[in-house]
């Protein structure tokens, strides 16, 4: 999915702001990875909790990507926020919120229920993501606090904009590959588990 022309960025000045430069202690802009540090591959996923290809990435491949790739230790998988819209914003600064144990089984039920909290008419999306947050253990309290972060939601902007600086990222899904082989090889679109598991075979060597 491309990213609009109304970038988000625009609702954030790139300068520096307070609160940046600790992203290192704040638990909520830390990394969200699966995966040994150690294993010989690593992945970024560009992603947006909005991106239909994101969401038919993460139902079709993503599970053998984990059985077949994570969990033995052949990859380490690495999540970063690429949000396209503001609905997707807020869906990533609340999953941030969560206990970083608790981020990718919430990010996997919001993109297996976009139909129900992102797109459905009538409906009010920051309500919907409360009541799931509630459901992963975020009080409504907690969710208030977390779509109030300004920090944190510069941080991902700031991010969102390295992101296409460093590596030329303008749509979702995107992948990034590193290993002995293969140095920011970026892949774009939900690629099937076939081509995935190829791309991390070449960047092993």
């Amino acid at each position: 999915m491309q990213l609009s022309r109304r970038t988000l960025l625009a609702v954030v000045p790139t300068l520096a702001i307070p609160g940046l430069a600790r992203a290192d202690e704040a638990p909520t802009m830390t990394e969200r990875a699966l995966g040994s540090p150690d294993a010989p591959v690593s992945v970024i996923e560009f992603y947006s909790l909005t991106c239909s290809h994101c969401a038919d990435f993460f139902r079709e491949t993503f599970p053998r990507v984990k059985s077949e790739l994570i969990d033995p230790g052949k990859l380490r998988y690495v999540f970063w926020d690429f949000p396209l819209d503001q609905v997707a914003l807020t869906a990533a600064m609340v999953a941030r919120s969560l206990p970083a144990e608790r981020y990718e089984p919430f990010i996997a039920a919001l993109l297996a229920s976009q139909d129900r909290w992102a797109f459905a008419r009538g409906v009010n999306s920051t309500d919907e993501l409360a009541k799931m947050a509630a459901l992963a253990g975020l009080s409504r309290a907690g969710f208030d606090k977390a779509i109030a972060d300004t920090d944190l939601k510069t941080w991902i902007l700031q991010r969102q904009d390295q992101a296409q600086k460093t590596y030329g990222i303008d749509s979702t899904p995107n992948f990034v590959f590193n290993g002995k082989a293969v140095k920011d090889r970026r892949e774009p679109g939900a690629v099937g588990f076939d081509a995935f598991a190829k791309d991390v075979a070449d960047a092993a060597g």
